[in-house]
């Protein structure tokens, strides 16, 4: 890391260099510009240091996304508070668990979390403060009441001749200085605290400030979760630092609002999941071209050129029309959309990460892109294969460098589970790479099932064939009583033209010519379907546990 810049020393800039430009703006509502931003940051910063909180002690923050939720994140790491912030899709049981498990001496929540959870489950947190006005909602503190009832009056006598862009100092952070403890929400069911330091969000920001060409000024649409890594790292913090103009969608973001917010805000860049892309490609596209007369115009060699053009324009048009690329991380893409992407022109790229490396492990520019890879290592970091021939035999996924945690808050064993004593980490993937870098991951170790003869299958490879088949909108694969069983959710939009029957008889001829195109260890016996929609992860992958 270059030790002449802190993380801090990058929002302190930005800040001052672009004083008087929009900074963040909740959709259809207020917007703060970057002196706006810095003026509610030292009115927190003075409610802190009145409060009694000091650096090193921390300070959660649960909500929708909002520019309010970026305040009080900015505020924590700039005074040097250790953040947690925790995903507001957890219930009140997480919340109060990781709470009272990361020590947090405050906590700032949304509208929506305020009225599900209980102060008195939460007994060491000093005060609980609302994200929409900085309010009080509960404290334990007199020098708290007392700060928050003059903070104005505080904020008054420190700056009496206006708070201006000189007054702008913030904490300047060491790289191993613990940054935030961020809980994940994994397939597997189990939270654990990944300490990031300042280092790991100076690694990613670094990577995005030298490969993403967006500039000052542009918009950037916020879709992610900020308690997410992906979505804090390369939404959030990269688009602040940048200068951009943040939108964040502070209701829940249906392919509705997110389709109308692309079409209103033209992001100069886009970051996703698969689920947001695939979504779009399979409701909005996919109907238009899957047709007799457009495959016939597709198969002819000077025509079929222009209709790709044609067909890339309005897939372009439907994410904004100004994106430099489509960033697709979190969870793999389904084949048979990336490739009609790639096969269009389509500026779509896919980037791999964990919580663990704060997230970036690999990314490719789209124009480096090979289909059915997640790019290359990024800047400062190196990845390995744990194979005796990485190009064609599977193993692990191994990362070390800059973007690497410290460890798992409170729990030395799994913490030496996943770092080894060179420091690689283990994540836990098995993929392969090709001599040029780029990686191609194949699973995770955890769902790898064992065939009659110990061979190994990869149950995500078998679904993303099955997602593509008529009526399936998403699968998963599992083993009961030795036998692969396919669990579908269908396309509750397609089932209303087909009875049950028909159903049934549409998804066994979808086992049948799945079969054909496995190897016969694993085939599928059965199709179930599924009532209700998979539960997912607030990065939209199955949580697999509550299905084995």
């Amino acid at each position: 890391m270059d030790t002449a810049s802190s993380f801090n020393n990058y929002i302190q800039k930005v800040i001052v260099e672009n004083w008087n430009h929009d900074a963040l703006t909740d959709y259809q509502g207020v917007t703060l510009q970057f002196h706006d931003v810095a003026r509610k940051i030292e009115k927190l910063h003075i409610l802190f240091d009145n409060a009694g909180i000091q650096q090193g002690d921390k300070i959660a923050i649960c909500g929708r996304n909002s520019a309010h939720w970026a305040v009080a994140f900015l505020a924590t790491l700039t005074y040097g508070a250790v953040a947690i912030p925790i995903l507001h899709e957890f219930n009140a049981e997480q919340i109060h668990n990781i709470v009272n498990h990361s020590e947090a001496k405050l906590l700032f929540v949304g509208d929506f979390i305020v009225k599900t959870i209980k102060a008195d489950e939460m007994p060491a947190l000093e005060g609980i403060i609302n994200l929409p006005d900085f309010s009080l909602f509960v404290s334990r503190s007199e020098k708290l009441d007392y700060a928050r009832e003059h903070l104005n009056l505080m904020f008054g006598s420190k700056y009496p001749c206006a708070f201006r862009a000189e007054h702008v100092d913030y904490h300047h952070d060491d790289p191993d200085e613990l940054a935030l403890i961020n809980y994940t929400s994994g397939t597997t069911g189990f939270s654990k605290g990944v300490m990031l330091p300042y280092r790991a969000l100076w690694g990613n920001l670094d990577f995005c400030m030298r490969r993403l060409p967006v500039k000052p000024q542009d918009n950037v649409l916020s879709i992610l979760p900020m308690a997410h890594m992906y979505g804090m790292s390369i939404e959030f913090l990269y688009g602040f630092c940048r200068g951009c103009h943040l939108f964040f969608l502070t209701r829940l973001p249906s392919p509705a609002i997110i389709a109308e917010a692309f079409a209103t805000i033209k992001p100069a860049i886009v970051i996703s999941v698969p689920l947001v892309v695939e979504k779009i490609i399979r409701k909005r596209v996919f109907p238009k071209i899957q047709n007799n007369r457009m495959r016939l115009l597709l198969q002819m060699p000077v025509i079929s050129k222009k209709v790709k053009e044609k067909i890339c324009e309005q897939v372009y048009q439907a994410f904004g029309g100004r994106a430099y690329e489509v960033i697709v991380g979190g969870a793999a893409l389904s084949r048979e959309v990336e490739q009609f992407l790639v096969n269009i022109g389509f500026p779509i790229t896919v980037g791999y990460g964990a919580t663990e490396c704060a997230p970036l492990i690999s990314y490719s520019d789209y124009k480096d892109f090979i289909p059915a890879s997640c790019g290359t290592p990024v800047d400062h970091m190196e990845v390995r294969i744990d194979s005796a021939d990485p190009e064609n035999t599977p193993g692990e996924i191994l990362a070390r460098g800059t973007n690497v945690m410290l460890g798992y808050y409170k729990n030395e064993e799994a913490t030496r589970q996943a770092l080894d004593a060179d420091g690689w980490y283990h994540t836990g993937d098995l993929g392969t790479m090709a001599p040029d870098g780029h990686i191609f991951i194949i699973g995770r170790i955890k769902n790898m099932l064992l065939g009659p003869s110990g061979q190994n299958i990869y149950p995500e490879e078998i679904e993303d064939l099955l997602n593509s088949m008529p009526m399936v909108s998403e699968s998963l694969v599992v083993q009961r009583d030795n036998k692969l069983v396919a669990l579908v959710y269908p396309d509750k939009d397609e089932i209303v033209a087909f009875g049950q029957d028909e159903l049934k008889a549409i998804m066994e001829q979808n086992r049948v010519e799945l079969n054909q195109r496995l190897p016969h260890y694993s085939r599928i016996t059965e199709i179930q379907l599924q009532e209700e929609e998979f539960a997912k992860t607030p990065k939209k992958s199955i949580k697999r546990y509550l299905y084995q």
